[in-house]
């Protein structure tokens, strides 16, 4: 049954336009250890990767507006939001370790051409608004921290395409370990701070019990926000691609096996440690700002000075706060432009079969994200306000364009066809997916719905 399943795979790979980043797909060597810890280490590093879409900067505004605005309410969201991750970052990294194919060229394999380029045309508009995102945040940390002003730091984000071109220079388990140390960077930050800002803890862990008032409309839409910022769609073609990264015997069906159970533990491991990241940055919000006037709180800019304003943060605001929230702002940043890269070059090639110099794709990618973000504020005056505004929104687009990568995921995966017997999704996992989709599904349609009404 295996090679039956090797056979069509093959197959259906060769028809899809080859490896997935061919660069570096099966480049990274895996020892054939029996122990559970030597094991995880050498499959660990995709998960990381994978995790930073999961903190990057549009969570900032989200997370830490969401506790601003609403205390520790949206704590059950931030839980729901990542246990969804975990379920739909294991089904991307199956099917690319399975199959041999991202989900981008899966897609293209499987789908008519007018369906595949619809699918691809909102991937790339998730992926913009992804770029937005980084663009933003790092353009405000440079403005933070060295005084850069926000048309000149924008302009500078362009060239952040020369950092990814240094890295991949180095190999994959480099980009992995340096991922890795920016990610803990993020999380001793906003441990500190947290730390320092004594949260009510009772409330935060009772909250993670969902309740009725998140339907309201306001909080409905942070919460949605929420979503958007933590369950990503571009992160299913990513982890779909880098799962393929490992070098093991695909013929062989008990390597195959270790492959997927290893690559889920450090999925899952990466996903937790973003899952308290994301907590962290709204207990920030609630424990320091909760009942404080939100129009002071409404960007990076604002937040940065709060941490450092007695009357706003209380009797631990200090400029090393502030400091550090930056510094934090600007790793995050860097983190999911590295992510952002890889990914744009799986769908571009997946979906159309396109292949360009890496320094090419980046840089059109990241100038078409610059174009919006630069006549934003332009038009505003250099406003952060209005930028952070652009920000929020992109979220919640994000988390409009989810089912488009939800659904396709779901029905490769759940497909004996292409999945084989063996690997196919089971049956809860199936029905807890379509579940999923469809409740978020409502939930933007409803949103949606609300924001056309509501300009009449």
């Amino acid at each position: 049954m295996t090679d039956n399943v090797s056979t069509k795979t093959s197959k259906l790979t060769g028809y899809a336009n080859g490896p997935s980043l061919e660069e570096v797909n099966g480049t990274v060597a895996v020892p054939k250890e029996k122990g559970f810890l030597k094991n995880l280490i050498a499959f660990s590093g995709p998960g990381a990767l994978v995790a930073v879409g999961y903190m990057d900067p549009g969570n900032w505004v989200t997370s830490i507006g969401g506790g601003a605005k609403y205390g520790y309410l949206l704590m059950s969201v931030i839980l729901i939001s990542s246990l969804i991750a975990m379920l739909l970052q294991y089904m991307a990294a199956k099917l690319g370790i399975v199959t041999q194919m991202d989900l981008a060229q899966a897609t293209r394999a499987h789908t008519t051409k007018r369906i595949g380029a619809v699918l691809w045309i909102v991937t790339e508009l998730a992926i913009m608004a992804t770029d937005i995102a980084e663009v933003i945040g790092g353009a405000i940390a440079l403005q933070l921290l060295f005084g850069v002003p926000l048309i000149l730091g924008v302009s500078l984000t362009v060239f952040d395409v020369l950092l990814l071109l240094l890295l991949t220079k180095l190999g994959f388990r480099k980009i992995e370990a340096i991922v890795l140390c920016l990610i803990t960077v993020i999380l001793v930050v906003f441990a500190y701070e947290v730390i320092i800002a004594q949260p009510n803890m009772g409330a935060a862990v009772a909250n993670f019990i969902p309740r009725t008032e998140i339907m309201h409309p306001g909080q409905l839409t942070m919460a949605l926000g929420i979503v958007g910022a933590t369950v990503m769609p571009h992160n299913l073609y990513l982890h779909s691609s880098i799962s393929q990264t490992r070098k093991f015997d695909r013929s062989d069906p008990k390597e195959m096996a270790r492959a997927v159970k290893f690559t889920t533990w450090d999925s899952n491991i990466q996903l937790f440690g973003a899952f308290i990241i994301n907590c962290l940055l709204l207990l920030l919000g609630a424990a320091m700002f909760f009942g404080k006037d939100a129009s002071q709180l409404g960007t990076f800019g604002n937040l940065y000075a709060a941490l450092q304003d007695n009357h706003l943060a209380g009797a631990v605001a200090s400029p090393v706060l502030s400091t550090l929230f930056a510094v934090a702002l600007l790793a995050s940043g860097q983190n999911s432009t590295i992510t952002g890269t890889l990914t744009g070059q799986v769908i571009m090639e997946g979906f159309v079969n396109l292949k360009m110099p890496l320094w090419v794709r980046r840089l059109v990618t990241r100038l078409i994200s610059v174009v919006p973000v630069i006549v934003c504020t332009v038009l505003y005056g250099g406003s952060e306000a209005a930028l952070d505004n652009l920000l929020v929104n992109s979220q919640v687009f994000l988390s409009i364009a989810l089912p488009f990568s939800m659904i396709p995921l779901t029905i490769f995966t759940s497909s004996k066809k292409i999945m084989g017997e063996r690997w196919v999704n089971k049956r809860w996992i199936t029905v807890l997916a379509w579940a999923c989709t469809i409740i978020l599904t409502i939930l933007n349609i409803q949103i949606i719905w609300g924001s056309v009404t509501g300009l009449f």
